[in-house]
């Protein structure tokens, strides 16, 4: 598929409502921090960064794809688009700090929290439908289905790791023996934490849902594949 102004005008528009989704989350946090004197929900900033990780390495993806890059340089940026995924829905999670921190009313907080929350989920369901659809022009569909599905439950486990055992993507590179540790703790006793196992159930099982409703709004409004590279005569 050639870069269609249909396609660059949907990726343009995508990108620009992830824009004003996390133009519109950090100038409530800055309007709480002015109403309280204290940035108490500082942090959203940085996991709403992180949550833009992997949206930008998925771009990366697709204009790797549409040069016709070779599969081993699609590699790299796509295992840190993977590492990098859980980020983006973990702001979901943040929703626990709901009225632990006074200072405004619990309405606004609810307000605040949610549009990060909203915007980090969209930006992982949005690089996911991009590396989708790269993935399934590179090894057929069956392969893309089984990406989404993978990644996604890869990613309900990265968030618990990140919520509880307070892991991050990067120590994967700094810290590989404690994350490991816990791993193959939980392997060897895969039904002795029945909270993980819900909430990963749980977790997946949103996240799910949340992409298919991704897909389906990405094939009403492009109709054709994101990141396919041009078939002879297209």
């Amino acid at each position: 598929m050639t870069s269609t102004p249909r396609t660059l005008w949907w990726l343009a528009g995508l990108t620009a409502l992830l824009v004003a989704g996390s133009l519109l989350a950090s100038g409530l946090q800055d309007v709480r921090a002015d109403m309280t004197g204290a940035p108490a929900f500082a942090f959203l900033h940085w996991n709403l960064f992180l949550a833009w990780v992997p949206y930008v390495v998925a771009l990366v993806l697709v204009g790797l794809n549409r040069v016709r890059a070779p599969g081993w340089l699609l590699a790299i940026p796509g295992v840190v688009w993977l590492l990098f995924l859980p980020n983006a829905p973990y702001l979901l999670t943040d929703f626990i700090h709901l009225g632990a921190i006074p200072g405004a009313p619990l309405w606004f907080d609810v307000l605040l929290i949610g549009a990060f929350a909203g915007t980090g989920l969209l930006l992982g369901m949005a690089s996911l439908l991009l590396v989708h659809d790269v993935v399934g022009s590179r090894l057929g569909s069956v392969a893309g289905w089984v990406l989404v599905f993978g990644s996604l439950a890869l990613s309900s486990l990265g968030i618990y790791l990140g919520r509880f055992p307070r892991f991050n993507s990067w120590d994967v590179l700094t810290n590989p023996d404690g994350l490991v540790q816990v791993v193959l703790y939980r392997l060897g006793d895969p039904l002795g934490n029945p909270f993980l196992l819900s909430f990963a159930v749980a977790m997946t099982a949103g996240l799910v849902l949340s992409y298919l409703l991704t897909w389906g709004v990405g094939q009403m409004v492009v109709r054709r594949p994101i990141g396919r590279v041009a078939q002879p005569g297209a």
